[in-house]
């Protein structure tokens, strides 16, 4: 595992951190201490994604002919790396993280055409329809159907946890289209415009107060078999299709650090709103949460380094999402423990508050982090046995 950049790398990280500095608008930086209205924001965050665009980098590992910049594994760890640094908004999405790339590899002429400019320039908003209330972790065990008639398939099922439903164009999606082939078989990925007649979106609350996860229903809706991408019954396949180098997670080891920076700091400018009694175990537990980010940040090395050598960091890439996941729980209620009472106050304008009312918030909002995008449940099982070759129980 290589810790150092190379004189290349190291100019490359000169130029990205030169953009940063130059492009990315005073409202969307963390040290900005102005007051940003909504509208303020949006503007800001559209000319931020106007300057990522025009350099390429909204889908740095993409062909130059559909807006990428043909990136190395190197060269986008660097990027994120010092992205994550300036706490940069991300402005990709599903649609570059997941749908583009698949689109890419997998997808018809027609629909590249139909749906990358898109992608690239923000105009379309995509979610995933993949879990269902009986298919969770199991993906496969989906039972939404979709038949064919004709040149239509007629979708009928339900999804649910399906992220930013309520604000989506369009969905990509895994479908049942032979219901007598084994479970991995028989599946189909289709894409589904949102306001097609017979989708019904519910937003769920979560015990955070937010409505970031919605249930989605289909009744009989109709979906152009133009729509299918890759093979009838191989949608399995294509769904499992990874092609976002972005596997090591090193976008969130910085964050896990920049949370407990921010900690530091809060604890500096108002010491008085300390938990007093529990000083000297705060700071034990605050160094080993320290050390923790550190250790995140070691793993996401290892992934990219085995990338780098053309490895496969299955088994490391698992226990890296793991164990980032579960440190942002530890981290979150790092920060219940430094503020007491006063962090259940989520007022931000009670005086007082801890951090401007956030950590309770933040502590219930990162019980899902061990359960989206594959639960830890999952992870343990895929180190145990791809990586350390242990027997299925």
């Amino acid at each position: 595992m290589d810790f150092k950049d190379t004189p290349q790398e190291s100019a490359w990280r000169q130029e990205v951190r030169a953009f940063l500095n130059e492009a990315l608008p005073a409202e969307l930086r963390s040290d900005f201490e102005g007051e940003a209205s909504m509208f303020g924001r949006g503007m800001a965050m559209r000319k931020w994604r106007a300057s990522v665009a025009q350099k390429g980098w909204i889908a740095p590992h993409w062909p130059k002919k559909y807006g990428g910049a043909e990136m190395g594994v190197k060269d986008q760890f660097v990027m994120n790396e010092e992205f994550a640094e300036a706490e940069a908004p991300q402005v990709g999405g599903f649609g570059v993280m997941m749908i583009g790339p698949t689109l890419i590899t997998h997808g018809s002429e027609e629909l590249k055409e139909r749906f990358i400019p898109g992608i690239v320039k923000g105009e379309t908003i995509w979610c995933q329809g993949y879990s269902e209330p009986g298919a969770g972790s199991d993906v496969a065990s989906l039972q939404t159907r979709a038949v064919r008639d004709g040149d239509d398939y007629v979708l009928n099922g339900q999804k649910i946890w399906t992220t930013g439903a309520q604000f989506a164009d369009w969905m990509y999606m895994l479908a049942r289209t032979d219901p007598d082939a084994p479970k991995h078989r028989g599946i189909s990925m289709l894409l589904l415009d949102m306001k097609s007649p017979g989708v019904q979106v519910r937003p769920l609350t979560t015990m955070a107060g937010t409505q970031t996860f919605n249930e989605v229903f289909f009744d009989n809706v109709r979906v152009p078999v133009s729509n299918r991408v890759g093979e009838e019954n191989r949608g399995w396949y294509v769904g499992a299709t990874l092609l976002d180098f972005e596997r090591s997670g090193i976008g969130n080891a910085v964050g896990v650090r920049k949370q407990l920076e921010r900690l530091l700091r809060w604890s500096q400018r108002e010491p008085e709103k300390l938990q007093f009694q529990t000083r000297k175990s705060l700071r034990l537990e605050f160094a080993d949460r320290w050390i923790e980010a550190a250790t995140a940040r070691w793993l996401s090395y290892r992934v990219i380094s085995m990338q780098a050598n053309n490895e496969i960091p299955n088994a490391e890439a698992s226990l890296t999402k793991l164990f980032m996941s579960e440190l942002g729980q530890r981290i979150s209620a790092l920060a219940l423990h430094m503020s007491g009472m006063r962090g259940l106050i989520n007022d931000p304008k009670n005086p007082h508050s801890a951090m401007g009312g956030r950590t309770g918030m933040g502590y219930v909002s990162s019980v899902s982090s061990t359960i989206a995008g594959g639960t830890s449940e999952i992870q343990r099982n895929i180190v145990a046995q791809r990586g350390l070759g242990l027997p299925r129980a």
